[in-house]
């Protein structure tokens, strides 16, 4: 497993990364997949304090315990619980910031998080105080990096512009090539793109066919031009799972491309899938097939 520098920042992270939120529930499922990962030299795990409520954390926590050190650990912060423990609000705040990172600290048994992530933002949220907050937990030791997780360009821009943030998780793959527009912004303050929703909530894979009879879309294709474009890319490569992720990685700017997994076999394929040569050739003729459409919201 080939690793990537995450921004400008010393931390080396494997180019095939965890996402955690698809994790199943039962403990000793999530040791065996996260253990299997590990193995398989993914070293980048993604969580979130609002995954399960808290859940996802603890059982990611439980499952890294013995190889804290192996690991790249990131989580996030910004949506807070209600009372009812079903429902959540946006709380930007210096003050939910710092106590939620107590709590995502304590379901992970760690001392530290290694890149901790505003999960959204808004326009009217106060970045200043988003900032100081993340430096002052870095100042402390508490988080060794920051970044943002959004996939709206004008709070991308605005926190990368008054931050030392190193990175942006957008969801980006072969049917949703929004974000390329603004790799390049990125790229120019020095971070790097984690990429989420690599295969296109399992469109992107063997399953391709199936799963596009029983979606009616996906971002801006439609069917019928979703199904269209899927015969399109199956009818050309045997191996769309393994194009899905190298497609992905192609981008420089790409630091680590995320894969969810609620069973052993499913991390598998995707490992497998990450091992399996696509050359740019093969890319180069894949793309032809995709449209390249631009976020329509969010923009100044």
């Amino acid at each position: 497993m080939k690793t990537r520098k995450l921004g400008k920042s010393d931390l080396a992270i494997s180019e095939l990364g965890l996402g955690c939120m698809s994790l199943p529930t039962n403990r000793n499922e999530v040791d065996d997949i996260v253990a299997a990962a590990l193995d398989a030299g993914i070293t980048f795990f993604d969580t979130a304090d609002l995954y399960e409520g808290g859940a996802n954390e603890e059982g990611v926590g439980h499952a890294i315990r013995n190889r804290r050190g192996d690991i790249i650990l990131a989580t996030k912060v910004g949506n807070k619980m209600n009372p009812d423990g079903k429902t959540w609000h946006w709380d930007a705040s210096k003050e939910h910031i710092i106590e939620g990172v107590k709590e995502s600290l304590r379901r992970l048994s760690t001392d530290y998080i290694d890149l901790y992530q505003l999960h959204g933002g808004t326009m009217e949220d106060n970045a200043d105080e988003v900032i100081e907050a993340f430096e002052r937990l870095k100042d402390e030791g508490i988080i060794r990096q920051y970044g943002i997780s959004s996939i709206r360009p004008n709070v991308i821009q605005q926190f990368l512009k008054n931050s030392s943030a190193v990175s942006v998780m957008m969801q980006y793959n072969m049917l949703d090539r929004r974000p390329e527009e603004w790799f390049s912004t990125v790229e120019e303050h020095d971070a790097s793109v984690i990429v989420r929703g690599t295969l296109a909530k399992g469109l992107l894979t063997a399953e391709s066919e199936k799963r596009a009879a029983q979606t009616d879309s996906f971002v801006n294709y439609k069917q019928p031009a979703l199904g269209e474009v899927l015969h399109n890319l199956t009818a050309h490569t045997k191996k769309l799972h393994a194009a899905a992720i190298h497609f992905c990685l192609q981008k420089d700017v790409v630091a680590t491309t995320l894969v969810g997994a609620r069973t052993h076999e499913q991390l598998m394929d995707s490992v497998y899938a990450y091992e399996t040569d696509v050359s740019h050739v093969e890319l180069d003729a894949l793309t032809k097939h995709l449209e390249l459409h631009k976020y329509d919201q969010h923009r100044i």
